[in-house]
């Protein structure tokens, strides 16, 4: 008999929603060819993908010749990114690394860091700091934190930045919160909503100064040259279907969520939950255990039964001590970010929250404590 597994790195990757397999698999036969030839396959695959674009912004509530399909997520961010600014990036202490990566992708551009509180939100005043002192020609903050699923108040920071143009990097939350209604350029990441990996969306708002930041011929420079259109069909379904459940299923996610926040910190000792209670993400939760190494605790819920993440996200070594704790002062040594999927039950949960102090404890005790 197979033992059961739970899945709970869905801010990594959540499994393909139901809506988008089926899109995926119908839409193979027919979305193979180039959109920019001028035969009859590659116009049906150019009303293909002009379909999903239509889908994505109608979900996300923008123009459509304002969504723009990537490669990836981080494509899309480095693409919104870089360009609205390479002169001189501020972004927040508690970026995601893709955005770390292109501000400071140049050597030649200043990067200014902006600091954030102890729950991991930026400080609008050291917005302001940057912008005042000239140093940036563009600002980037998060939408929501990847790794303890704090919001930030980008109604304030696009009011600090003024006229300097500011970057969104939406990926944690895209499908799962309305777009927010700032933000010259916006990115997500399909796989983190249930779309298929490969597809990324940046939405450039029809009014911003942006420029297509990389080299290549015009074609390059939109998403005509995208040649995942069976991946960008099956990304608008799941989004579609997302925005359509997400009152419902964040709701039950938030509950659930909060249980674990209360019984990790009442039933495991020496813990410590990052992140605000309210004003979050409502489907992930970091703690980080004290006296237990983070990989260590992965490997044990992973022979138990249970998949959670460990480290920085999206380093190079997800091992590496979290920058975001580390910028929030909270502890580094022994996270682990659990975070739910659509179809996550309290069932699910309850059986991990039951095994985690044993295995807690065995773990503290054979390292001698």
């Amino acid at each position: 008999m197979t033992e059961p597994f739970t899945y709970l790195d869905a801010a990594s990757a959540e499994p393909l929603h139901p809506a988008a397999r089926e899109v995926l698999l119908a839409a193979a036969d027919q979305g193979y060819a180039d959109p920019r030839r001028l035969h009859r396959p590659a116009r049906n695959a150019g009303l293909l993908l002009s379909n999903a674009r239509e889908v994505v912004a109608e979900a996300l509530g923008v123009r459509r010749d304002e969504v723009l399909f990537t490669s990836s997520g981080t494509a899309a961010v480095h693409a919104g990114l870089l360009g609205l600014g390479s002169r001189g990036i501020g972004h927040t202490a508690v970026e995601h690394q893709a955005v770390v990566d292109a501000a400071s992708w140049s050597r030649r551009s200043p990067v200014t860091e902006l600091a954030v509180d102890d729950e991991a939100r930026v400080d609008v005043s050291a917005v302001q700091d940057a912008v005042r002192a000239g140093d940036v020609d563009a600002i980037a903050v998060q939408q929501a934190n990847h790794e303890v699923g704090t919001l930030q108040p980008l109604d304030e920071v696009a009011a600090a930045a003024g006229p300097v143009p500011l970057f969104v990097d939406a990926c944690a939350s895209m499908g799962r919160l309305p777009l927010p209604p700032v933000g010259d350029a916006v990115a997500g990441s399909a796989r983190k909503w249930g779309g298929p990996g490969g597809v990324g969306v940046l939405v450039v708002r029809r009014a911003a100064r942006w420029r297509w930041p990389f080299p290549g011929d015009e074609w390059s420079r939109t998403d005509q040259g995208f040649s995942n259109i069976p991946g960008a069909l099956a990304a608008a379904a799941a989004l579609q279907a997302v925005v359509a459940e997400r009152e419902e299923v964040n709701a039950r996610q938030h509950e659930l969520i909060s249980l674990v926040r209360e019984r990790v910190q009442a039933e495991i000792p020496d813990v410590d939950v990052a992140g605000p209670a309210d004003g979050r993400l409502p489907h992930l939760v970091t703690f980080s255990a004290l006296y237990v190494d983070g990989e260590a605790l992965v490997t044990a819920l992973d022979r138990f039964g249970a998949g959670v993440a460990s480290g920085s996200a999206c380093t190079s070594d997800t091992r590496e001590p979290s920058r975001v704790l580390a910028a929030m002062g909270a502890l580094t040594h022994g996270n682990v970010r659990l975070s739910l999927t659509r179809d996550t039950t309290r069932e699910d949960v309850e059986r991990v929250l039951d095994a985690l102090p044993g295995i807690v404890k065995d773990l503290r005790a054979e390292a001698g404590l």
